[in-house]
Order: structure tokens, then sequence, then C-alpha cells
């Protein structure tokens, strides 16, 4: 019997051994051949041609995470800084037609690694890129996204409500107040992103800075996971949240868990009068677990634990994205009744947890790296906003 070949004489690849007088040996020899051709199909498929990811100096640890999920290599890139502090950024490899993802968290030295993101992400538009994604974990100057000057910390608004009371200022000059957030939006366009992911932004209205596509993650799903497995009581616990902000993220995460919830109202009756703290809902005898998106100097989540404590928690645990922990952040936790900290790894931790026993991480890599392929394949994002791709 002779080979049957395909219709293309150039495709030898295509030949179909089928020497056997016995046709059902015939037939299984073709089939286990297809099976082959198909095996190698997917391999190029799971290899993701077409795609090139490359990690800026903020959180290598979590650009390497992502395209070992991926199964690729991270693209070659050089960052350096002149004598006078300017970043100068060479992109090693052709990116012409290609789809670039650059991973690059708003954490550390973030004035450096914002000019460093727009530097790439400009880098690679004008080498012929044809779509440049920007994956942001932790989305940098968030918090100022609407013209109130006293937003930010709770060290932040005792140094300027002290101003204020001092110096006599008139309060409306919070008008005059920047919204850096639609800037950075406005920049990240301007340098050439044609696509943003992120996860738990401060305020969800971000998005509608931007005139392009933005996917916020959630790490809800990874949170519900964390709770049900390293909690043990999980059942008898109440979801807190430490300001009146963050009601519908932990009304959310309660309504998953079957659980009561419970919010932190803070009163400010004068300018230089430290708030006064009241809990909304009843904690007596149950595990409270408080929920925020971010923490940087940590005073209001240790606060919220004192005030749990006070009304009959019987333990308290704190769950945050973003740990930024800054200033006296990590000495408050150390200090604190917290049996412990969880923050995902959107931020580097290592060096917190190094200090810190307190703070556990949840490692979320697994679903930038989904959404990374999702969007590579123009497939739905949204599976992501309430499953763990793992």
């Amino acid at each position: 019997m002779q080979d049957t070949k395909c219709a293309d004489p150039e495709q030898n690849d295509c030949v179909m051994p089928v020497r056997s007088a016995n046709p059902i040996r015939a037939r299984s020899l073709i089939r286990d051949n297809l099976e082959k051709q198909a095996g190698s199909l997917n391999l190029i498929h799971s290899r993701m041609p077409n795609i090139k990811v490359f990690s800026g100096t903020s959180h290598p640890d979590l650009a390497q995470r992502i395209v070992d999920r991926l199964g690729i290599d991270l693209g070659k890139v050089v960052t350096k800084k002149f004598s006078n502090l300017e970043t100068c950024v060479e992109i090693g490899e052709s990116v012409r037609g290609e789809d670039v993802y650059i991973v690059q968290s708003g954490s550390g030295e973030i004035n450096d690694n914002l000019m460093e993101l727009l530097i790439m992400i400009n880098a690679c538009k004008i080498a012929s890129a044809s779509r440049v994604t920007a994956v942001i974990p932790c989305f940098p100057y968030a918090r100022q996204d609407k013209k109130d000057k006293l937003a930010g910390s709770e060290d932040k608004k005792q140094d300027e409500s002290k101003i204020l009371a001092k110096k006599n200022y008139d309060w409306k000059f919070r008008s005059r107040a920047p919204i850096s957030a639609k800037l950075v939006a406005n920049m990240l366009s301007v340098a050439g992103a044609d696509h943003i992911i992120t996860m738990d932004l401060h305020a969800s209205q971000i998005q509608g800075f931007f005139d392009i596509p933005v996917d916020n993650l959630y790490a809800e799903p990874a949170v519900l996971k964390w709770i049900k497995e390293n909690i043990p009581e999980w059942k008898n616990s109440i979801i807190v949240s430490p300001d009146a902000g963050g009601a519908k993220r932990v009304t959310s995460i309660a309504d998953r868990l079957n659980v009561e919830f419970a919010l932190i109202h803070k009163e400010r009756k004068k300018a230089n009068e430290v708030a006064s703290m009241v809990l909304v809902g009843d904690v007596k005898d149950k595990i409270a677990i408080l929920v925020d998106d971010m923490a940087d100097t940590c005073g209001t989540i240790v606060h919220a634990a004192d005030r749990l404590v006070e009304a009959g928690a019987t333990k308290v645990y704190a769950i945050l994205t973003h740990g930024i922990f800054s200033g006296p952040a990590i000495s408050r936790i150390n200090n604190a009744c917290f049996e412990a900290v969880v923050v995902t790894n959107t931020i580097p931790q290592d060096g917190h947890m190094r200090d810190c026993p307190k703070i556990q991480c949840i490692d979320v890599s697994m679903m930038f790296a989904e959404a990374v392929r999702r969007t590579h394949n123009g497939e739905s994002v949204s599976y992501l906003f309430s499953n763990v791709p793992y």
C-alpha cells in the first residue's frame, strides 16, 4: 500500500504511513499520526507565539512568576540611570508586531518606577509593537482620585489638621487639590499604552479616567480561598471594614461566606482632634476579619483592631490587597493584637515578612498570568472576578 500524502507536496510532515494490509491496523496508524500532529499544534499554542513580557525594576519576582505560569521567558530589557538620575531603558529584543506586556507595580520609589514604566511603554510602541499592555498590580497615586485635601493616611490627616488649626487656613482650600490619578491615566495613554491590567483600584471610578480598556482584577476570590483554608472557625467570623468606604467590599465577602459584617465609622469633631471610632455591628465572641484594599502606615487598622478587641472579638485578622507598610507600620503591627496580617504580593513583601512574623502573603501571580493569557487569546477575563485559576 502506497503512502497517502497531503495535496501540498511541500508538506512532507503530512505523510501518513498506512503500510498495512489490515484495514483496522491502517486506521490505527492514521489516528496515531493525527494525534501526534494535534499534540504538536497544542505545544505550539501553549508557547503563546507573538507575545513578549517585560519586567520593570519594581517587582521582578512577580513578573518571573507570571512568565513561569505562562511557560515563556521574560523579555530582555536593560534599565539604568545616568549620573543625573535620568532613567534609561533599552529593550534587548525585537517587539515588532508582538503583543507586549510590561509588569511594573506602584511600589518602592514610586516616581522613578512610574517614569520607567512610561519610558518602557513608549520604547515598545515606537519599536512597532502591535499592542502594549501595562500590568500594574498596585496602581500609583490611586488615593488621589478626587479633590479631597485630607485624603490619605491617618498620620497625614492629623498633621494637616494641625497645620489648618495653627495657621487658621480656610477649609475651602481643599478645592485646589490635584486629581493625580487622572494625571497618571493621561500619562499612560500618551506614552502609548493600549490596555491596563491592575488589581483592586482604591476607587473604581479611576477606570473612567482612561479612554483605553482597563481590567480591574479583584483579590476577593484569593481572599475567600485563604480564609477557608487558614481560619478553621471561619463560620463563626464577622467581616469588618475599617472605614465606611470599604462597606461594599466587606458585604460582598460576607455574602459569599454567609457570615455577618460590620464597619467602623470615624468621626472628626474638630480639625485638630483625633477621630473617634464607632463600631456598627456585633463582634462579641466572634473572629473579626478586617478587610481593606491597602494599608500604608497602618494607623487605621491598628486602632480598628483595638476597638474590635474592646468590643469582645476573640481573634482579629487583617486581610489587605496592597501592603505598603511605610513609616512606623511594621512596629505598629508587631505591637498590635493581630493573629495575622495577610497581604497579596502586588507589592514585594519579603523584607516585610522578615521584619514582622505576623505578615503572611497570598500569591496572586496566577491571576495576572491568566489575565494576560486570556487577553492575548481574545478571551473574557470576567471569570477571574469570582474564581481563582488554581
